[in-house]
């Protein structure tokens, strides 16, 4: 059975005091449908950041997966491959979970600062490796189903093989 709260006016400070203590209140009001009682503009802020953090959570997966993917493609070490392809196929998992059509369509239309962020620090960490290597492409390479596809690897660039996923 949920935990009731006592009902309180709106308490503005709480927001700020004690945003646990707030949250509670906040959804006790709800539940009892005492809406004139609730703290309505941080209750508004509030829900406004749910879809800011659920459009923040995406963006993180997909970013985290491409990166791995460049990785894979572009470095010429080894050794931590199979932690890539680990990496790449638990963000892929999480994805599929997660991604509904609306956070789809917004990672989509961010795919391209997303990868122009990853580009110059990820060159960096590339070049440790392979001084000499290829520069990563001015743009993504790959499109996000590719990027979502748990059947999908890219090609090495300077041709090693990764174990079969």
């Amino acid at each position: 059975m949920a935990k009731v709260i006592p009902s309180a006016p709106a308490e503005p400070a709480l927001y700020e005091q004690d945003f646990a203590l707030w949250a509670e209140r906040q959804g006790a009001l709800l539940r009892a449908r005492h809406f004139d009682q609730l703290d309505l503009d941080n209750l508004i802020e509030e829900v406004e950041d749910l879809g800011r953090r659920e459009r923040d959570a995406m963006e993180s997966l997909v970013e985290t997966t491409l990166e791995h993917l460049l990785k894979l493609a572009w470095s010429k070490a080894d050794r931590p491959r199979l932690g890539w392809l680990e990496t790449v196929d638990n963000q892929r998992a999480k994805l599929a979970r997660k991604l509904t059509t609306t956070l789809r369509n917004h990672v989509e239309g961010e795919l391209p600062a997303l990868y122009a962020g990853l580009r110059r620090p990820l060159g960096r960490e590339l070049a440790k490796d392979n001084p000499s290597r290829a520069a990563l492409p001015p743009s993504c390479p790959y499109t996000l189903d590719q990027i979502l596809d748990p059947d999908w690897y890219p090609n090495n660039v300077h041709g090693l093989k990764d174990p079969t996923p």
